[in-house]
């Protein structure tokens, strides 16, 4: 089974729009290049000793066709004026031997800092949590950094983020996407 476990891992957005959800869905990946994968979510581990790599080099490695793990943030709207939001977060251990976490956040009002600090802050926190940092959930994202970078244990956290304002009736899907490589 240890060939099961992804050796590297990229991250994408996208947005698409159109009169049908599923259309607007569809543009969705193929604006963030994914399109031609069938998608298989999977929960928000980001595995031990896997390779981040830039989004470039991940989409030359998709094969058409190929079941694909993601980890994967949707959002979608038809309401005209509606800002929708769907983000990835993602932390990542000092000890490379260990686990990181990858969490999914999507939200209706939230602009793509807000979406973007929560879904890191999530990531980051779950992590903590399995590494024994303490720290005080009611504080700031910015004050919880402090504390992670401090402790040593956290080397890394991030966020891709994909936010739009629906403009009229037709809908609108943004999405955040961790694409996982074999």
């Amino acid at each position: 089974m240890q060939d099961f476990v992804p050796k590297k891992i990229f991250f994408t957005k996208g947005v698409g729009t159109h009169k049908d959800e599923l259309h607007s869905f569809e543009r969705a990946l193929r604006n963030a290049g994914i399109e031609k994968c069938n998608l298989v979510q999977v929960s928000s581990i980001f595995p031990p000793r896997s390779k981040m790599i830039s989004k470039a080099q991940g989409l030359k490695e998709l094969i058409p066709g190929a079941i694909t793990y993601c980890v994967l943030s949707r959002c979608c709207s038809n309401e005209p004026k509606r800002l929708l939001a769907a983000s990835v977060g993602c932390a990542i251990p000092a000890e490379k031997s260990s686990y990181g976490y990858i969490s999914e956040h999507h939200a209706y009002g939230q602009t793509e800092k807000q979406a973007g600090d929560y879904a890191e802050d999530l990531a980051a926190a779950m992590l903590a949590s399995t590494l024994g940092i303490d720290f005080d959930v009611d504080e700031s994202w910015d004050e919880k950094k402090e504390i992670f970078k401090i402790s040593g244990k956290i080397v890394r956290t991030l966020n891709v983020t994909q936010s739009k304002i629906c403009k009229d009736n037709r809908y609108t899907t943004v999405i955040a996407v961790a694409v996982f490589v074999f």
